[in-house]
């Protein structure tokens, strides 16, 4: 990939790694545009360096618009990075059916979305790179953070179909899996509404985000990730998954591929301090 000419999609982009990977790419001459739900509604300016474009993740219209714009505007697409998502917390048991399937609009079904509003010309140009900015909890499904979990699961069967799918027509697919940065997003975690003080899950939620809470605080430099993400899209060629984080999460998700389950079911719940 020639960085000099290339032009970049960054969704997420109006904070937190989105922001850190659109803003690093712009500063290594890239023609970046950067998409969010509503870029007016933040105080400070978060498209400095790039064009930030208005995009609803849960609506087709919306990222059909970013695509033909951006088209319209550069006549191709060199890589497509999708970084919007978002978090859910609680027990599966307290909650609803209806924060399930938000929280895979978002991270699963927008992500489609988005990957396929841009894919066709992909194809017909015959080249172009796709990165699906996941997490660890897609690797290791964590307690309290089940669905969320799910919906990055999801984002892995994606990652592996579809570049198996598109490699013929040039076009290259990846997932690389972050731990925790030092960013908005747990502030803006959802807590399921089922999570009540009468819930039998009180008091193991509360120990579980009092871990999230320290990991995220202590957590890595978002720079770190958009140098990771960076050099995913621009090496020789694109790998299928890399994990970027704090070396105990990256090490947990070792672990799960390879440590007998009770073995790591253990070790996972000690992590969380529910053993």
């Amino acid at each position: 990939m020639d960085n000099r000419v290339s032009v970049v999609v960054v969704s997420g982009a109006s904070s937190g790694i989105g922001n850190a990977c659109a803003t690093f790419l712009a500063k290594k001459g890239n023609k970046v545009y950067g998409a969010c739900r509503n870029p007016s509604s933040y105080s400070q300016k978060a498209d400095e360096f790039f064009t930030m474009l208005p995009m609803e993740l849960t609506d087709w219209t919306s990222v059909a618009k970013v695509a033909e714009r951006v088209y319209t505007a550069e006549g191709k697409v060199d890589a497509l990075i999708c970084c919007a998502g978002s978090g859910l917390v609680g027990a599966i048991e307290d909650s609803s059916i209806e924060e399930a399937q938000a929280v895979m609009d978002v991270n699963f079904f927008g992500t489609l979305r988005t990957i396929k509003a841009f894919l066709p010309r992909m194809r017909e140009a015959g080249k172009g790179r796709i990165l699906i900015v996941g997490a660890l909890e897609g690797i290791a499904a964590v307690p309290y953070q089940g669905l969320y979990s799910a919906s990055e699961f999801a984002l892995e069967a994606l990652a592996e179909s579809l570049r198996l799918e598109v490699s013929a027509f040039g076009i290259d697919v990846g997932i690389i899996e972050l731990g925790s940065f030092r960013t908005a997003f747990g502030q803006k975690r959802i807590i399921t509404a089922g999570a009540a003080e009468s819930s039998p899950y009180k008091k193991m939620l509360a120990t579980a985000l009092g871990v999230l809470s320290s990991n995220e605080a202590s957590g890595l430099e978002p720079l770190i990730a958009a140098r990771a993400i960076y050099a995913a899209i621009t090496a020789r060629r694109m790998r299928s998954r890399k994990t970027t984080g704090p070396f105990t999460q990256r090490f947990i998700a070792y672990c799960r591929r390879c440590f007998p389950a009770r073995a790591f079911e253990h070790g996972l719940l000690k992590y969380f301090r529910l053993y």
